[in-house]
């Protein structure tokens, strides 16, 4: 679990700084992730590449891990605090989001909104 909950930490550090190879770097080749803004689910390291650079096209997204709880099928689950400006530094949304990750072979799997 500690490796699980280091590899996440380095994730979302990764993704607050748009170091976008740092953060596949921490998923398997095949990860399920899910499309926030249209819905839906994207596989792939070259879906999730073109849907963050899409993301960061339009806005500036900082989250923030502040909480976290281990499930019994020894997913993660994340309570994030997620903060959203445009580009120009507006404040479009703010608040605490839920990730829950699943992981193989020492890598995410998986990411699930709640």
């Amino acid at each position: 679990m500690n490796s699980d909950l280091g590899l996440l930490y380095r994730t979302y550090d990764a993704f607050n700084a748009h170091d976008i190879d740092a953060a596949l770097a921490t998923m398997t080749s095949d990860v399920d992730w899910p499309n926030a803004s249209a819905g839906g689910r994207m596989r792939g390291h070259d879906a999730v590449r073109a849907y963050w650079t899409r993301q960061w096209d339009e806005t500036e997204p900082i989250v923030r891990l502040e909480g976290f709880l281990v499930l019994p099928d020894a997913r993660l689950r994340l309570d994030v605090r997620q903060t959203v400006r445009d580009r120009t530094g507006n404040l479009l949304s703010e608040g605490l989001v839920g990730h829950v990750y699943a992981f193989r072979d020492g890598l995410i799997a998986r990411m699930d909104i709640e």
